[in-house]
């Protein structure tokens, strides 16, 4: 109970402190916030609970003038050797029981204490190498290449535009789009360009999946992991997929919020 309280205050502190982000997508606030509010106060409650008062849950009481009462008309004498008799069958699983729950214990001590002492961080940019499968992800199909199409596209990030760029079958519907990305380079296809990335969520940073953006840039490419804001268009390549044509490449810092949802 101490080891679960712990984390449902480590939980709060970060929503507190908007560093909650780090670990889960914002739109999970309304569930985590709320479990972690309970968790606390099943935890305050279970000290109303006497101690031991769940072990004496459905055993037998001490007759009051001796002995202990029996049940279908069996003698004390008998009952007692029951009792006996179902010690004596637990006592050998008694041993691998408590090593089982020590090891637990130190295991989960282990992750809460690394939680408290250690401070929230996002996953870097080498995850990229471990999560990248090789193919854009798809966030929003058909309907966000309509709406890159024809709608607004100001408000797009990297994600959105690697789904776009993946599963675009008029790449001239998008020729001189203006776009302002910030994202951390990685290595791209082009000796004369770099691939711009964010990891995108959808519940938590287990589910990450890795969305990149060919960045066609004249110059030296900047250091790989370097986050930068890329000011740009998009334009079709030599090979008919698409691609930015950099104006200005920043270098800025890592923003507060690095996922994108």
């Amino acid at each position: 109970m101490g080891l679960a309280s712990g984390l449902a205050v480590v939980t709060l502190v970060l929503a507190a402190t908007g560093r909650l982000a780090l670990y889960i997508s914002p739109s999970s606030n309304w569930f985590a916030i709320p479990m972690a509010i309970l968790l606390l106060v099943g935890a305050v409650g279970s000290f109303l609970l006497p101690l031991g008062a769940e072990e004496d849950h459905g055993h037998e009481h001490p007759h009051p003038h001796g002995g202990a009462r029996s049940l279908g008309g069996r003698g004390p004498s008998h009952e007692h050797g029951d009792h006996e008799h179902g010690d004596h069958e637990h006592a050998p699983v008694r041993p691998l029981a408590t090593a089982a729950s020590v090891a637990g214990g130190v295991v989960a001590s282990g992750v809460v204490l690394s939680i408290l002492l250690l401070p929230p961080a996002s996953l870097s940019p080498e995850a990229v190498a471990t999560r990248d499968v090789g193919a854009a992800p798809l966030f929003s199909g058909t309907d966000l290449v309509s709406l890159a199409t024809h709608g607004d596209t100001t408000a797009f990030g990297v994600g959105d535009w690697a789904s776009v760029f993946a599963t675009a079958t008029n790449p001239g519907a998008f020729e001189g789009d203006a776009v302002t990305l910030t994202g951390f380079v990685s290595a791209g296809s082009a000796s004369s360009g770099f691939d711009l990335t964010r990891l995108v969520i959808t519940h938590c940073v287990i589910d990450a999946q890795v969305a990149s953006v060919p960045i066609a840039a004249t110059g030296t490419a900047p250091e790989k992991g370097q986050w930068v804001t890329v000011t740009g268009t998009v334009r079709s390549a030599s090979d008919g997929t698409l691609e930015i044509d950099a104006s200005d490449v920043t270098p800025v810092a890592e923003p507060k919020d690095p996922y994108e949802y």
